[in-house]
């Protein structure tokens, strides 16, 4: 485990990210949502300490303590003062080393989780975005949603956690510490009870349950549309590809055809669909950090009256970025955009944290976005244009509607 302390004037605010590399992404096909079941289960319980006893720890200090599941990986976060640091920091180890993983949480847990995805399911946004990633992903690492399925789940037991969570301690994981902190908390871990073992195993990929550096994601499309019908009035179009890893020295020219498309009130997606035409009610662009090769969704939320001309919209703000290089003007608008959108992501001392966690958890440098907003300053509006002709052309549909709105649009779609 790395530890990475960050000194930041937080006014006697401590915060720690975990990240532990892999996660929903390395769930058995099997049992696809495995990973948020141990997520949520550790917090109910270890080392010597019982579900009651974590929670009485944690609120009496006014802290928080999380543990969330994502494609890449797995986030345990502690937000606390200085004075808490030593004994809340313990949790963090005992999580990891010597989770207990009693009967009855587990259960519990995973009733929540089913409860959790049925809710989703409700959405028309997740039910067209599930459409999609299982047309594009498959049954792949980034086919499922990190919550998993409800069939899977309530197969899952004690047993299959056990396995998963005897694995952790040999996956690559790194500890940033921001804000402020005692002096001594880097000696303070590497000598805790808690973190026994951790600090001092490097990972080893024959021992883990995913090599990351070797992982294949199978392109599974066999059609450019899929659909999800649902008993609504209201239309979701999701127009997406799936595209490279955050680390290759193409994504920022993504990131900035994004930040063009869909951020803020001077985006082309805003200026078209919202003040032009006035026909969506939201629209916007999903493109975040994976490991492998994320998705870059333009999505937009309209009625039935105009869901085909939102779609024809769609289509030709996506073209435009492809077939059209942007001006001067628009390129510098779009780096100071940029920087922007990047500063405000990064704005608190957890943000930061986490952030930092999120690049060394998938294999990058504390530095990767320094580096990045260097090169800003030379990118061409050829550059991007060139990545949109190499990793956006031909992008799929995915439509979330009633069963007349679909036909009506799937029909559109086959005969452009």
């Amino acid at each position: 485990m790395n530890i990475i302390l960050d000194k930041l004037n937080s006014k006697n605010i401590m915060v720690a990210k975990l990240w532990i590399q892999e996660g929903s992404r390395s769930d058995p096909t099997d049992k696809k949502g495995i990973h948020q079941i141990l997520c949520s289960t550790i917090l109910r319980g270890c080392g010597p300490f019982n579900n009651n006893q974590i929670a009485e720890k944690v609120e009496s200090a006014g802290a928080i303590l999380n543990c969330d599941t994502y494609e890449d990986g797995l986030l345990i976060s502690l937000k606390c003062i200085e004075n808490d640091a030593y004994e809340l920091l313990t949790l963090i180890g005992w999580m990891v080393t010597k989770p207990s993983l009693e009967t009855d949480q587990i259960e519990l847990e995973k009733d929540l989780t089913i409860n959790a995805i049925k809710r989703q399911q409700q959405s028309t946004y997740q039910q067209a975005f599930d459409a999609w990633r299982n047309m594009i992903y498959g049954n792949g690492p980034y086919g499922h949603d990190p919550l998993g399925s409800i069939d899977d789940i309530k197969t899952i037991n004690r047993e299959h956690l056990l396995s998963i969570a005897n694995s952790l301690i040999l996956r690559d994981k790194n500890l940033v510490i921001s804000g402020t902190f005692p002096n001594n908390i880097e000696r303070y871990i590497k000598e805790s009870n808690a973190f026994q073992g951790i600090t001092k195993i490097s990972l080893d990929p024959e021992k883990t349950t995913t090599n990351s550096n070797n992982l294949i994601i199978i392109d599974s499309k066999k059609s450019s549309i899929c659909s999800r019908s649902l008993n609504t009035q209201q239309v979701i179009l999701l127009l997406g590809k799936k595209t490279i890893k955050y680390n290759h020295e193409a994504d920022i020219l993504l990131r900035l055809i994004s930040c063009y498309l869909g951020y803020g009130m001077s985006s082309l997606l805003f200026k078209v669909l919202r003040e032009k035409y006035g026909v969506v009610y939201e629209a916007g662009i999903y493109h975040p950090i994976r490991e492998h090769q994320a998705p870059f969704i333009m999505h937009a939320s309209t009625t039935e009256e105009k869901s085909s001309l939102t779609l024809k919209l769609l289509k030709e703000c996506w073209e435009q970025i492809i077939d059209s290089e942007i001006s001067a003007e628009e390129l510098e608008l779009l780096k100071i955009k940029y920087r922007g959108q990047l500063a405000h992501s990064l704005q608190s001392v957890s943000q930061k944290a986490e952030h930092k966690a999120h690049l060394l958890g998938i294999g990058l440098t504390n530095d990767h976005d320094h580096r990045n907003l260097i090169r800003l300053k030379n990118i061409s509006s050829k550059e991007i244009r060139d990545a949109a002709n190499i990793y956006l052309k031909e992008p799929s549909l995915s439509v979330c509607s009633n069963k007349k709105v679909i036909d009506k649009i799937t029909k559109n779609w086959s005969t452009n």
